[in-house]
């Protein structure tokens, strides 16, 4: 089981960036693939962006694809989320997630075990 605490979220000004972090609990956190996703008010939850267990492989949903980055260090045990050139149809409620694969190298857009409790972010026109 891992346990996911986001941060880093804010206000900040159209064309601003934000870096958002995800800390896992556990001994294990090499065994999972990561994602981050997002929530609109009103809106369904989002897929953004995913990174397998070794930071080999990402996946980028269109609507974020050159401007934000996941990345990870397993020696911290932490997924981070690089946002530049952020939008006012960027705010939201941002969650990271942790898909248990052993080691799988592909990741997915769905199906994630475990879910942060979000960090709100904000982007002002």
């Amino acid at each position: 089981q891992v346990q996911l605490v986001e941060s880093g979220g804010g206000l900040v000004q159209a064309g601003g960036s934000l870096r958002l972090s995800c800390a896992a609990s556990g001994r294990t956190f090499n065994s999972y693939n990561m994602g981050w996703f997002r929530q609109a008010p009103g809106k369904e939850r989002e897929f953004l962006a995913a990174i397998n267990w070794s930071g080999a492989r990402t996946d980028y949903a269109d609507s974020v694809k050159g401007r934000f980055t996941i990345s990870r260090d397993n020696a911290k045990n932490t997924v981070f989320l690089q946002m530049n050139s952020l939008k006012p149809e960027d705010t939201a409620v941002y969650y990271c997630a942790a898909d248990y694969t052993d080691g799988y190298y592909y990741t997915r857009r769905y199906g994630y075990d475990y879910w942060g409790q979000g960090t709100q972010v904000t982007v002002s026109s």
